[in-house]
């Protein structure tokens, strides 16, 4: 595949990652977990978001959000969240078939909730014929490329409280969004107050690197178990807490997302000069919406990989990645611009 702008998970591993999994390569360790990168590892999370915390380290971003979800809910109860939510539209199901509970969706503007459209969903308390909600699930950044600053979560999060309800957070680009608002990862989790977080690398430069995190430990006691019954517990840790351990050192994460976010950014700008191109949703992290003269998609296509975002209003989406280099949005550019001038 040439350069691609489908998605941040096309790009490779930042070589600063493939060292640190060299370097645990090394003898003989126990499994499961139990072994000194591992136990590193942690408390690299732990000078991130603070040492009252649970970490638990999982292969996917599917996993750590169902198992995230299963932690807090009976088969009973729900899960609010918006309609665009990764959970609700791009993980074939897996959250209502493995927790057993319902997803209770919330169309949005910019793929944000708010209190007063979460309350529209908080119906039937207390009543045996409805499916009690349980628990909302946000993500940042947004499937819409949009960011909740810290006092928009901890909004959510005070509203859910007061009724009793727990906040999940689908961090699988946590570190965009925190590099987009000039703040650290504990400001938009910890500080919050949010309960449990789905925090991901994989897009920002690792592999096989998803992890969840509990800020609730006394609420997460069962999560070894579920972790274990969810196919989710790696024999060999060591190979992705080696990751994360570089990850969270010397800034990697900042530096990998900074590049992507700055990469968009510069993508954005240039095609807003283009007259033919209608960007259809602000830019804050690494991911940018337009709407293209149909008839050139197909070969801005084959040339430079994207999805289209809505197969209704032909809206794309293209995602910049830790390693996207200016040279090849400058390419891209010019294809595009080629094209359409072809099909004038």
């Amino acid at each position: 595949m040439s350069i691609s702008f489908g998605s941040d998970n096309h790009s490779g591993v930042h070589p600063e990652i493939l060292e640190a999994v060299l370097r645990a390569n090394v003898g003989y360790t126990h499994s499961y977990g139990d072994d000194a990168v591992t136990l590193e590892a942690i408390a690299k999370f732990k000078e991130q978001f603070g040492e009252n915390i649970d970490v638990y380290f999982v292969l996917t971003g599917t996993a750590a959000n169902v198992l995230s979800l299963q932690n807090f809910l009976k088969p009973f109860e729900a899960v609010i969240c918006a309609k665009t939510a990764h959970i609700n539209v791009d993980e074939c199901g897996a959250p209502e078939h493995f927790t057993g509970s319902k997803l209770l969706t919330i169309p949005t503007q910019n793929g944000k909730l708010t209190p007063a459209l979460i309350e529209s969903a908080i119906f039937g308390v207390d009543d045996e014929h409805h499916v009690q909600p349980r628990i909302i699930s946000i993500s940042q950044v947004t499937e819409l490329g949009s960011i909740y600053t810290p006092a928009e979560i901890k909004e959510i999060v005070d509203f859910a409280h007061k009724r009793g309800l727990y906040v999940h957070l689908d961090g699988a680009r946590l570190a965009n969004a925190a590099v987009a608002l000039n703040c650290s990862l504990a400001d938009l989790t910890t500080h919050t107050g949010i309960d449990i977080l789905s925090f991901g690398a994989t897009k920002n430069g690792a592999m096989l690197a998803e992890s969840i995190v509990s800020f609730r430990p006394e609420l997460s006691t069962n999560l070894k178990y579920i972790r274990k019954m969810g196919m989710q517990l790696y024999s060999k840790m060591r190979y992705s807490s080696a990751q994360w351990t570089a990850y969270l050192t010397n800034n990697l994460w900042q530096r990998n997302a900074h590049n992507a976010n700055s990469k968009a950014k510069y993508l954005y700008d240039k095609l807003a000069e283009i007259k033919e191109v209608t960007l259809t949703q602000e830019i804050h992290a690494n991911a940018l919406f337009a709407l293209l003269p149909a008839e050139i998609i197909e070969p801005l296509r084959e040339a430079y990989y994207f999805y289209t975002w809505d197969e209704f209003t032909g809206e794309i989406r293209l995602m910049c990645s830790f390693d996207t280099k200016l040279e090849d949005i400058d390419r891209f550019v010019e294809v595009l611009k080629e094209l359409i001038s072809k099909n004038k």
